[in-house]
């Protein structure tokens, strides 16, 4: 838990949806789901019966809402493709780490899966509080520009990170996918696909592969819960 102020930024707890009841989630692992710009805690959670049902799923909505006419929530402000301030980002990832701080109290182990600009939320908090996280899933996001002080303890852990995008994605800038592509490999231990014809969105392929990803981080934790016993 961290002992940082609480941020600006403030996730409300009374819209996350969860998979689970709170009696039913405590000695399971948690997946918290984030969603992309313009979307809601809805979005993702729309998921949950394709996803392995030993996680506990917990689906947060972004804090800020985007200028009209744009629908949903965000994370952060976009001024155009071309604009994401790394601030704004690692203020979002704050903002979420510090909601984890009280819904993570019942889980044996933490995994993010994020879409967008969630992905990017996602992949920022790994690099703030990369001991919390088992993984994570970076479904069209991107690694934010800009070195942080975790980013060579989180390189020497190197948790494991699915990342899948489509080859027709013009969503996401250019720039910050070649980012993204020599970033990821250098700090943790990358898997992921690129997936032909698909634009900004997910695809049944790139579900099952999730549904893999996910599949071998249970096995993994289970051998590790073993060995520990």
């Amino acid at each position: 838990m961290s002992d940082e102020p609480a941020p600006t930024l403030a996730l409300d707890d009374d819209l996350v949806l969860w998979s689970a009841d709170p009696d039913d989630r405590t000695g399971r692992p948690l997946l918290v789901l984030l969603h992309g710009y313009g979307a809601d805690e809805r979005d993702l959670f729309g998921l949950v019966p394709f996803l392995p049902s030993d996680f506990v799923v917990a689906a947060v909505r972004a804090p800020l809402t985007p200028p009209w006419p744009s629908p949903g929530y965000s994370w952060y402000p976009i001024e155009g493709l071309q604009s994401r301030d790394p601030g704004a980002v690692t203020s979002a990832a704050q903002a979420f780490l510090h909601w984890l701080d009280a819904a993570s109290a019942p889980a044996t182990s933490v995994g993010l899966l994020g879409f967008s600009q969630g992905a990017a939320v996602a992949l920022q908090a790994l690099r703030l509080d990369h001991e919390r996280f088992a993984f994570a899933v970076n479904l069209s996001g991107y690694v934010t520009p800009g070195a942080l002080p975790g980013d060579a303890a989180l390189a020497a852990r190197r948790p494991p990170v699915f990342w899948g995008r489509g080859s027709r994605d013009d969503v996401i800038p250019a720039a910050l996918v070649d980012h993204t592509t020599s970033w990821l490999p250098e700090h943790v231990d990358l898997s992921g696909r690129l997936y032909p014809g698909l634009t900004h969105s997910v695809s049944e392929d790139e579900l099952r592969d999730v549904q893999v990803f996910l599949d071998k981080r249970l096995a993994a934790m289970t051998e590790t819960e073993a060995g520990a016993g």
